[in-house]
């Protein structure tokens, strides 16, 4: 397939602007040039600045990237539509089981619990462990089942902070001299 074939294709049912998906597809084309790439990102990011598919797009960029700081506001834009879709109180920490069938996975409410882990694990690398912790948390238990991993998560992150701690003990034994 050739370039230009590949950048006019369609993939998000014709809500997503075409230029704003063309810029999304030329970031692979110069995936290697950051400059170049990023500037796609921000003109998909102008000409819909509304939708998931571009928030998504900047956030892949930048978590390959491992500029985190820069991913946040993308992750935070997922949890802030899909408290918007599903109708949700817009503090997240107030959602309740309750309040959505959060065990649809084929719709609006895995929107809403994907972008709280993706933001929860998100902060967790960024080593923010009590606010990634919180929202992995909010995301467990809202999804009982575990389909989306929090709980895993949560193990990796409870793990990392009792290797932490750990260390910080073994730092403050005296030492003695032989």
């Amino acid at each position: 397939m050739d370039d230009e074939k590949w950048l006019q294709r369609r993939y998000y049912g014709g809500d997503l602007p075409a230029e704003a998906e063309r810029a999304l597809h030329a970031v692979g084309l110069c995936w290697e040039d950051d400059a170049a790439a990023e500037a796609h990102i921000k003109r998909a990011l102008a000409l819909a600045p509304d939708h998931l598919a571009t928030h998504y797009g900047a956030y892949k960029f930048y978590y390959y990237r491992r500029r985190l700081n820069d991913c946040v506001p993308h992750v935070e834009a997922w949890v802030k539509e899909g408290i918007k879709r599903n109708n949700l109180p817009q503090d997240w920490r107030a959602v309740q089981a309750s309040d959505a069938n959060f065990n649809d996975f084929d719709g609006d409410p895995r929107l809403f619990l994907f972008a709280m882990r993706a933001l929860g694990w998100l902060f967790a690398k960024m080593r923010r462990f009590d606010e990634g912790r919180a929202l992995l948390n909010k995301v467990a238990e809202l999804d009982p089942r575990d389909h989306m991993g929090a709980r895993g998560l949560l193990a990796i992150i409870d793990s990392h902070g009792e290797e932490a701690d750990e260390q910080r003990s073994q730092q403050a034994l005296p030492t003695t001299e032989i």
